[in-house]
């Protein structure tokens, strides 16, 4: 994580810096160059941190799946053993 975020701090300031040279000598236009970079590069980082919430909760839940696989199919089991006594006490119609 830490990796990546220095990383996307290394494309802000690639950007700055190219963003410095395209504009022309008028600082409005540099800072809001600037800015629009800076969105691009803030839209990015929510974008990563987003794939890695949701790389983390899948992780999450394929454990829990994992570690209670065994007693879904004991839990089962127990109901379908349930349902074949309470199907022979109901009478036939």
């Amino acid at each position: 994580m830490k990796a990546s975020l220095l990383f996307l701090l290394a494309c802000t300031a690639v950007l700055a810096v190219g963003a410095r040279a395209d504009a022309p000598a008028e600082p409005k236009e540099l800072v809001q160059k600037v800015q629009e970079l800076a969105q691009k590069a803030t839209a990015m980082a929510k974008d990563a941190f987003s794939r890695v919430r949701e790389s983390e909760a899948a992780q999450q839940a394929r454990q829990w799946l994992s570690d209670n696989a065994e007693l879904a199919k004991q839990r089962l089991l127990w109901l379908k053993e349930q349902l074949a006594e309470l199907w022979k006490k109901t009478p036939a119609a």
